[in-house]
């Protein structure tokens, strides 16, 4: 399989993982799957990668600590939030975060003029056509989460690019932050689960979300940044709120009218003009620089 493939792959695994954990939220509370899918994530990623957790330095683990906790605010906020409102729509106000750094980041740089703008108007415009749709009575609590998730989002992309910059690999970063994660979790899982963690269903399908929303996604995500430009990427994740959408129709029977898709195609567009817009710039100083 080429690597657009692998991102596709990746992006529907990852959605198709939370519209099944959307599945149990009648009968589970949104910690519980959480912790599960977090435990089954650092079990498999510490048997794969087996990170090493001695001889880091301090910095590194000062990193380490924004990673994770940016992790697990976006795990736990984004699980809510998917407990309350539609499935695309929890996933199209997240993605306000990674567009936010993107604009940020190329405004440091001096790249947006009107363009940004631009992008900032088409994403509001869809976060604000999805409040106005008329088949949506959105529990605002729920947006709430949604948008902490996209600052959670935020701040693991900016952990990760400082991270990026140490020795610590993105495997072993990925692993020892799943274990740390997992750790946090375990006390409110435990608390809020009781003897239903003990339900051999409960964990095949903590299990099978671990594997759908963070396994495959990981590993074919690596595989193709060996060969993907990193502005083709960012682009073809910008189809994720789409994604999301379907297997919320599919899976959890999540309807949206005409606006509503219009909302994410919005949002989607924002995302894919940021990154092109970037991606461009990028190349354009590599130009000037190479003479």
């Amino acid at each position: 399989m080429g690597p657009v493939g692998l991102v596709l792959v990746g992006i529907f695994s990852v959605q198709a993982g939370a519209a099944i954990a959307g599945t149990q939220f009648g009968v589970t509370d949104p910690i519980v799957l959480v912790g599960l899918r977090l435990m089954f994530s650092a079990l498999v990623l510490g048997v794969v990668v087996r990170p090493r957790l001695r001889g880091h330095s301090r910095r590194d683990w000062q990193l380490l600590w924004w990673y994770a906790g940016s992790l697990l605010v976006m795990n736990v906020a984004i699980y809510e939030s998917f407990s309350r409102i539609p499935l695309g729509v929890a996933v199209t106000i997240e993605f306000l975060g990674p567009i936010a750094v993107a604009l940020v980041s190329a405004i440091r740089a001096g790249r947006q003029g009107w363009w940004g703008l631009l992008w900032v108007a088409l994403a509001a415009a869809g976060v604000l056509g999805l409040g106005l749709s008329p088949t949506l009575d959105l529990d605002w609590w729920g947006v709430t989460l949604a948008v902490i998730a996209a600052a959670g989002w935020a701040s693991y992309i900016w952990a990760g690019s400082r991270i990026a910059a140490t020795e610590l690999g993105p495997s072993t970063t990925l692993a020892i932050a799943s274990l740390m994660c997992a750790a946090a979790t375990v006390v409110p899982m435990v608390v809020v689960g009781g003897p239903a963690l003990l339900d051999p269903r409960l964990l095949a399908v903590g299990l099978g979300i671990a594997v759908l929303s963070s396994v495959i996604p990981y590993s074919a995500e690596l595989r193709a940044l060996r060969w993907l430009p990193a502005g083709t990427f960012g682009i073809l994740m910008s189809v994720e709120p789409a994604v999301a959408t379907l297997m919320g129709l599919l899976i959890l029977d999540q309807q949206l009218s005409w606006l509503g898709w219009g909302s994410i195609a919005c949002v989607m567009l924002a995302s894919i003009g940021v990154t092109w817009q970037q991606a461009y710039a990028d190349r354009t100083s590599a130009r000037e620089v190479g003479g």
